[in-house]
Parts: structure tokens; sequence; C-alpha cells
């Protein structure tokens, strides 16, 4: 199957934050695609054939979809939930609600909710991390792979310090992990994170079977968390104390590697920071989740200068917002306070081709390149009346991204594509 996406096409073939020359932008472009993948991108009077089934899109912007590389699946229903810090909204809200996932209607459920979510924000792939359970890992993959999106997950790892119906053992975990990866990993668009939670669910038996699964599955991606809460620290140093600090942890078990996503990094030693830059180990900001539960505010810049390649994402449910669109706000703003600017054309390269460089997939997601997947967002700067109002001042790109960035939530996503299949109801594109 061939068609053609119309409409006004940015893409970004390399970092605002480090050359000029970083996109590519047709005022009246086209976007052809054959079989979920793009076949080619240009401007519309050249792509354009008699034949050729047309979407038209305009006036409005078409960029490859948003990535997610940190988001929770079974924390959906857990968003929102009042007044508390890391540990005690684990405790309170996170761990109860993952309970319920051992039910595999519950699991199966959610994850068809979860992933409607998703692509209603303009997201075409996610990291999620699952429940303990091998049935929520098992439920969020059948849901992905039905719908040909890219995920990548897994089923987390956590063998202490949580309410018993959350625990594993170090053996389960490993041999659950193991069967998830050989059922999962690599069909279709699906792939595998060996998920230990982090080091205060996990006991050192645990963290060495975490270690042990990356060694054998070097293509499989690891997440997990590094130092997001000052308690959270003081905690983790006080169940390892031979450790030089809390990356070392991770460092003892064999998990550092360009494929290893770090959730939040905010309060870095010097030596956990080099260390994450001779190993290529990814740090993953979750500026909404940051704000809310008061953990800190991190330091895009300093870490990009260090040379960490870094992440932004949602991290629902800690995070207040499913929408990468207002992750960005609040990503702008924690920036702000640092004295940093995240400046438009950068924030949109860091939620398409730079998560997806973050994860070592940019040959598949996060551009428009030919041979890649067609994930693909439809975003209309003038979506509400007060996106209106504002963008009858606009005068260049960067304006109408950054309405879309500071004032744009689900409203603006006039259409998402997944492999070149759209995901949302009837809208206003013309099709011939």
């Amino acid at each position: 199957m061939r068609q053609l996406i119309r409409g006004r096409v940015l893409d970004f073939h390399a970092d605002p934050n480090e050359t000029a020359d970083n996109h590519r932008f047709w005022e009246d472009g086209a976007i052809v695609i054959r079989d979920g993948l793009i076949e080619a991108v240009g401007d519309h009077a050249d792509l354009a054939e008699p034949d050729l089934p047309e979407i038209d899109h305009r006036p409005h912007l078409i960029m490859p979809g948003f990535i997610d590389p940190h988001i929770h699946f079974p924390q959906a229903q857990v968003i929102a939930s009042w007044g508390a810090q890391l540990l005690d909204w684990l405790q309170n809200y996170t761990f109860p609600e993952e309970a319920r996932f051992g039910d595999p209607d519950h699991a199966a459920r959610i994850a068809g909710l979860f992933l409607d979510q998703l692509v209603a924000n303009g997201t075409t792939s996610a990291v999620a991390f699952c429940s303990v359970h091998k049935t929520s890992a098992e439920a969020l993959f059948t849901a992905a792979h039905a719908r040909n999106m890219a995920m990548v997950a897994g089923k987390v790892m956590m063998d202490r310090n949580a309410i018993p119906e959350v625990h594993d053992t170090a053996q389960s975990s490993y041999d659950d992990s193991k069967a998830l990866i050989e059922a999962w990993h690599g069909k279709g668009r699906q792939r595998y994170a060996i998920t230990p939670r982090f080091a205060i669910t996990s006991t050192p038996e645990q963290l060495a079977a975490a270690g042990a699964l990356a060694a054998e599955h070097p293509d499989c991606h690891v997440q997990t968390h590094l130092s997001e809460n000052l308690a959270e620290i003081e905690y983790t140093l006080s169940l390892y104390p031979k450790a030089r600090d809390y990356l070392d942890i991770y460092e003892q078990n064999g998990l550092l590697s360009d494929r290893l996503l770090l959730g939040h990094c905010i309060h870095l030693r010097d030596r956990e920071i080099a260390r994450m830059a001779e190993t290529g180990s990814r740090a993953i900001f979750c500026p909404t989740s940051n704000l809310f539960l008061g953990s800190g505010l991190f330091d895009a810049d300093g870490l990009r200068d260090a040379g960490i390649v870094s992440g932004v994402a949602t991290d629902v449910g800690g995070g207040t917002s499913w929408s990468m669109l207002q992750t960005l706000n609040e990503g702008y703003k924690v920036m702000a306070m640092r004295g940093q600017k995240l400046h438009p054309l950068a924030a949109f390269h860091w939620a398409t081709r730079g998560n997806a460089m973050a994860l070592g997939m940019e040959d598949r997601i996060g551009t428009l390149a030919p041979g890649s997947d067609a994930d693909l967002v439809v975003l209309d700067a003038r979506a509400t009346p007060a996106m209106a109002l504002r963008s009858e001042r606009i005068r260049t790109l960067s304006e109408e991204l950054f309405i879309l960035q500071i004032m744009g939530d689900d409203r603006a996503v006039a259409q998402t594509y997944v492999a070149g299949v759209a995901q949302k109801g009837p809208s206003d594109a013309a099709i011939r």
C-alpha cells in the first residue's frame, strides 16, 4: 500500500544545540509511505502522482512521532496523586496500584488504554516499565504488537522494600525476564528492556541477575532510576555501604553501557558524571515528575557539556502529563531555573530524533529518512482559541513551535500515524 501525506513538513538531521544546519522544512511538503515505511519526503510538487492517494493536512505541521523514553505503564491510574515525595509516593500509591497487574484481564484493559493515551498525545514509541508481574509485560507487548507500535518494555525486578504483592525473587525475576526476552525481543517492533526498578528495591543478588541478563542479551536495553531524590540517595547508600556512589551499584553489576537508560540523574557526583560519559550511559530528564515530587532540577547543559546523551520523558504517573508538548513546556522552565535555555528547535529535536539517538534507534524512528518507520505526528498550532489568537502573530517556524511547546497538549495533535496507519478518529484532513 502506498499513500502520500501532505502538509508543512519538518524533519531534523542534526542537533540544534550543535549546528545551525539541523533541519529541513517544506512549506508544502509530502511524505510518501509504502507498507508502513517512509519511501520519500520532499516538496509535494515533486512527489505527487496522479493515482497516488493523498491525505492533506495543510496548514498543519507534520514531523516524526514523539518518543517517550521513560514511562510507567501500571501507573496510568495514579497520575495526579496528591502530596508526597518519591519514597512515600511509591509506598502509598504506586506499589498498591501495581499489585493489581497480576490480574491478566486488568493488565490487558489498561494496556489498551495506555496506548490510546500515547497516540492521543502524538507519542508513537515509548520505553515502559511494567509491573513485577510477567503478565503485565505480556499484556503491553501484545497490545503494542497488534498496533504495530514500537515499544521497549520490561517487567520490573524488585525483591525487597515494597509491599509483598509486588515482590519477586532474584531467580524468578531472571527466569521471567529471560522468558519475556525470548518471546518478545525482536518480535515485530517490540524490544525488551531489562528492568531492575532501582537499587532500593533490589537485593545485591537480584542486581547480579540483572547484570547476567545484560551480559547474555547485549542488544537489550536496561532501564532503571538514578539519583532522583536526596532521601532516595541516602537510603540507597545505606543499603550498599561499600559502593563509591549510587552509580557504582549498577557499575559493579555490569549494567553501564550505551544501552542503559537512567531515569532522572538530578543529584550526580562528579565521578558518576565522568563514568556515565565514559560508558555512554544515558540520562533521562523527567521534568513534570521532578517538579511534582519536588525532586530537583536537571542540569541539561551541564550533562551535555560533559558528553552525556540525554533523553526527555513524561515519567507518567509521577509525571503529570501524557503530553510530550507539556513535558517540553516544563522542561523549558526547569532549564530556565538553572539559567539555561531550551530553544524550540532543540526541544522538538529532543522529543524526536534526540530521543531516538538516546535509544540507539535513530535508524528506525525519530526522523523522516527514507526507510524509516512511518511514525508521524500532525500538529495544529491553532488548536484552541487562545493558541489561535497567539498564532495570529507568528512570523517564524520557531515561534510556531514555541506556541505548541508552551500552549499545546493533546488538543494540538490533529493526527498520529503509527507505521503509516492513522490512530485518531476523523480529522479535518482532505482525502483524495
